[in-house]
C-alpha cells in the first residue's frame, strides 16, 4: 500500500462519505470510489460499509485507520522540524469556535492575527457545534470545558460568566423580577434543547429549576440579539453584554461561570501555522482578560 492510498482513504474515514472527501481532495468520486475498491482488493479486507448515506468503517478500517493517523502524525512531526527554518509562518489554520466567542470577541481581532503572518490564511468557523478534530473539521478549536477522550493537546484559555439580561424596553413594560420563582411569569429566552450539544451550555435551569423557554434560539448570538430586541429574559455571556447600556442584569446575585480551552490534534503538535494562531489566540485572551469573569454583578 502506497502513501496516496494511505491519504485517501483517511479522507473517506474522515469525511464519512466519498462525495464529500471527493471534494476536500479536489478529485472525481468515481476515482475515488474506484481507489478505495483498488486498496480492499491489495488488502485483501472489506475497509468500508458503503450506503446511501455514506460510509462506515469496518474493524478492519478502523484499525487503519488509527494507524495511518499515527504514520501521518509522524510525517507532521518531521516536516514541523523545518517549520522554522524562515521567519515566515504560512498555509492555512481553521479555528473552529462557540458562536459567541467567535463572532463577538475573535472575528474583529483575526486582522492583527493575518498582520502579524502574512503569510498565513485564517478560515474561522463560529458556529453552536462540536469539532471533530480526528476528522479535521477544524485544526484548532475552542471549547467549552476541556475535552475527557482523544488524542488532543489541550490548553485552558480563560474562565468566563454568564448571567441573566433582560433589554431596557422589556424591563420598562414587564418590570424585574425578585426572586427566581418571579420568572415564572417572564418570558424567556434559551437554547433549542434538542440541539444542545453539551451539557455545559445547559445553563438556564441552573439559574432557576423550573425553567421553561418560550423562544429558543440554538445559537449565543441569536439569543444575544433577540434579547437586546426585548424578546425576553435569557442567559447572556458577560463579555457579550457588557457595555451595552440596553441591557439590564436581571436577579445580579446569580451567576454561572464556565471555561474556554484551545485543543488541537497531537498530529499537528509543533506546525507552526498552529502554533502561531495558539499563540494569538492566548495573547488576544490575555490583554482582555477582565472582560471574561465579572467578579461582583
Amino acid at each position: 500500500m502506497n502513501w496516496e492510498d494511505g491519504r485517501l482513504f483517511l479522507a473517506v474515514a474522515r469525511a464519512g462519505q466519498m462525495l464529500g472527501a471527493a471534494k476536500a481532495l479536489g478529485i472525481n468520486q468515481a476515482t475515488l470510489s474506484r481507489r478505495m475498491a483498488s486498496l480492499e482488493q491489495q488488502l485483501g479486507a472489506n475497509l468500508l460499509i458503503r450506503r446511501a448515506t455514506g460510509c462506515e468503517l469496518t474493524d478492519e478500517g478502523e484499525a487503519l485507520a488509527a494507524s495511518l493517523e499515527r504514520a501521518e502524525a509522524e510525517f507532521l512531526q518531521a516536516q514541523s522540524l523545518f517549520d522554522h527554518s524562515g521567519p515566515e509562518v504560512s498555509g492555512t489554520v481553521r479555528i473552529g469556535a462557540p458562536d459567541g466567542f467567535g463572532v463577538s470577541f475573535l472575528a474583529p481581532r483575526l486582522a492583527q492575527l493575518a498582520e502579524r503572518h502574512p503569510g498565513l490564511t485564517v478560515q474561522l468557523v463560529p458556529v453552536p457545534q462540536a469539532f471533530s478534530l480526528s476528522k479535521r473539521e477544524a485544526d484548532i478549536a475552542v471549547m467549552v470545558g476541556r475535552p475527557e477522550q482523544g488524542r488532543l493537546i489541550a490548553q485552558k484559555l480563560t474562565d468566563y460568566t454568564l448571567g441573566l439580561y433582560a433589554a431596557r424596553s422589556y424591563v420598562e413594560n414587564r418590570g424585574l423580577p425578585v426572586t427566581t420563582e418571579d420568572l415564572r411569569t417572564h418570558r424567556l429566552v434559551g437554547y433549542v434543547e434538542d440541539l444542545i450539544y453539551s451539557a455545559s451550555l445547559n445553563y438556564a435551569p441552573t439559574f432557576w429549576s423550573g425553567w421553561r423557554s418560550r423562544i429558543e434560539i440554538s445559537s449565543a448570538t441569536g439569543q444575544f440579539e433577540a434579547v437586546r430586541a426585548g424578546a425576553g429574559i435569557g442567559v447572556l455571556h458577560d463579555y457579550l453584554a457588557s457595555g451595552h447600556e440596553d441591557l439590564v442584569p436581571v436577579l445580579p446575585d446569580l451567576s454561572v461561570q464556565r471555561s474556554y480551552w484551545i485543543v488541537h490534534h497531537e498530529s499537528l503538535r509543533g506546525l507552526a501555522r498552529i502554533k502561531a494562531a495558539t499563540a494569538f489566540l492566548a495573547d488576544a485572551v490575555r490583554s482582555d482578560a477582565g472582560r471574561f469573569v465579572r467578579s461582583t454583578r
